[in-house]
């Protein structure tokens, strides 16, 4: 199996390559795209790359250490542990670095929320979930734009979806992805029953747009005109977009804007995250030997985390992680879990990289 640091090493070399190539250079939107690319990469590459030159000097001073040369020995002598160090040091950062793979870095995603079974009531922890991720991205100053919403007469959501844009937001949300249960008295209960209802998270890394190349014939574009909650309608024009993919099935619609181009260029960023992240699922499928995380599986179905209101309490199953702090998570304070999903995950990384020698 490639080594996944070697992989974004040679992108990042060959990116580096473009950005001065003169096809590139007389290309604006190619350079952009390109100059976009290699910024996200460079962090772990420049750093990766500086590891594998401590390897270089270390394998170095091994010779020295081992030659005729007394003088020339006690130098490698004293310089070793120096060397080892620096390199254990930049080892476990490029193990944190790592975490979520190739698109670790990336600093766009998509980040889509459905109400599950629980009717009225899954749908307005929809909304809670959204206002949640929306208060947590805030605090970070990262960028939020709503590509798409369907609204509930309640002021709930039947779907939202979103685009984070900040340094560290796809390796921060990434764990997102998956089943998340509410239990707690509903707005709609009168008798103050405690009811159990469900959304669904899916976070996808945003691909650049060489990444995934879409023509107009790759797609079908269906116009209609936009609907508001309970089928009222809320434009007259048709400014709605709905896009199938042909050779997927994938289907995307949009029509939070009024304007037919904003929402196709909405739909268009929210379909090539799509393929993109089916496209990485069937690679990651084929990699038998791959390393499976018990956090990283990003699938809908499985139920990831329960937020019980009567016991203020948040449980994360996969690491068997409870807090009784939902009134603060739930305000958009996600540290203590986001933090303890990355420790797992680190901790499953040097687990399966090992240590250097």
């Amino acid at each position: 199996m490639p080594n996944p640091l070697d992989e974004t090493l040679s992108r990042f070399e060959e990116l580096e390559r473009q950005l001065v190539d003169p096809e590139v250079l007389v290309n604006p939107a190619r350079l952009t795209a390109v100059a976009r690319e290699h910024g996200s990469l460079a962090k772990l590459a420049t750093k990766y790359r500086h590891f594998k030159d401590l390897n270089r000097q270390i394998r170095e001073a091994r010779e020295m250490a081992e030659g005729g040369d007394p003088e020339m020995r006690e130098l490698a002598q004293g310089e070793l542990p120096q060397l080892k160090a620096q390199r254990e040091r930049y080892w476990n950062e490029l193990l944190d670095l790592s975490i979520g793979g190739e698109d670790a870095n990336r600093s766009r995603c998509i980040l889509e929320i459905r109400a599950g079974t629980g009717g009225e009531e899954a749908a307005l922890f929809a909304r809670d979930l959204f206002e949640m991720y929306k208060h947590y991205a805030e605090d970070r100053r990262w960028k939020v734009e709503i590509l798409d919403m369907s609204p509930t007469e309640l002021g709930g959501f039947k779907e939202v979806i979103v685009g984070v844009e900040g340094e560290g937001a796809f390796r921060a949300l990434q764990f997102e992805s998956g089943g998340h249960r509410v239990q707690r008295v509903p707005e709609t209960e009168a008798k103050g029953r405690v009811h159990t209802s469900a959304a669904t998270v899916a976070v996808m890394a945003e691909p650049e747009d060489v990444e995934v190349d879409l023509k107009p014939s790759d797609y079908r574009k269906d116009i209609f005109h936009a609907s508001g909650p309970g089928g009222q309608h809320v434009n007259k024009t048709a400014s709605a977009i709905r896009l199938t993919h042909y050779e997927t099935g994938i289907v995307v619609s949009c029509q939070d804007e009024k304007s037919q181009h904003k929402n196709l260029a909405k739909a268009l960023r929210v379909l090539k995250s799509r393929i993109y992240e089916l496209r990485r699922a069937t690679e990651h499928k084929k990699r038998s030997d791959e390393r499976k995380s018990k956090i990283g599986s990003g699938d809908r179905s499985q139920r990831i985390r329960t937020y019980n209101f009567p016991e203020n309490r948040v449980t994360d199953h996969r690491i068997n992680l409870t807090l009784y702090k939902l009134d603060s998570i739930i305000a958009g304070n996600l540290d203590l879990l986001i933090d303890a999903l990355l420790e797992y995950e680190r901790q499953e990384q040097r687990a399966a990289f090992g240590t250097v020698d």
